[in-house]
């Protein structure tokens, strides 16, 4: 089934194999074809992060040039997509307990600190890296072990799977180019 229908047929959600399958069957992406903002969204497959980045107000990704990423845009405020340092996301406490980010303490936490982990500064950069046997683009965090490996499903439609030191799943997400 080509990726597009697929991801438009399950955007609520599939099982991990079938989105791995329709990942496999993406298109490859270019480095150099990610220039620019891009609104995120999960993809459901029963993966522990599920929704977890849509609850705390997740935007997307926005990439400058290949040196000068911005991996995690979340609204401020008065909804404008903001970029957040990642640095000081507490990945260990994620990896053990991820339900412990769902509670409305974490939320509210995150709510009060988002405002101070803004930043100008690219926290990642892109890279083409083999995975699954292909070559295709991927954010690289600085300094996180987070590899978001990108397919293309079709023009202006990115398949996303994030690579997590220590999560042997893949956390699955859907990038679309944003017009603004």
């Amino acid at each position: 089934m080509d990726p597009s229908v697929w991801l438009a047929a399950h955007r609520t959600g599939g099982l991990a194999a079938d989105a791995l399958a329709c990942f496999d069957r993406c298109g490859t992406v270019g480095p150099g074809e990610l220039t620019g903002r891009w609104r995120g969204s999960g993809l459901p497959t029963g993966h522990p992060f599920d929704g977890l980045l849509e609850d705390y107000g997740w935007y997307g990704k926005e990439v400058v040039d290949p040196e000068t990423v911005h991996p995690l845009l979340f609204r401020d405020r008065r909804g404008r997509p903001r970029p957040v340092d990642p640095t000081h996301a507490p990945l260990a406490l994620l990896r053990r307990a991820p339900g412990l980010a769902r509670t409305t303490a974490a939320r509210t936490g995150f709510a009060v600190v988002r405002p101070l982990r803004t930043t100008r500064r690219p926290a990642a950069r892109v890279r083409a890296v083999e995975f699954r046997g292909v070559l295709s683009a991927a954010l690289v965090y600085d300094r996180l072990p987070i590899i978001d490996v990108l397919r293309r499903a079709d023009e202006a439609t990115l398949l996303g799977l994030m690579d997590l030191r220590g999560v042997p799943a893949p956390f699955f997400f859907v990038l679309r180019r944003d017009n603004p």
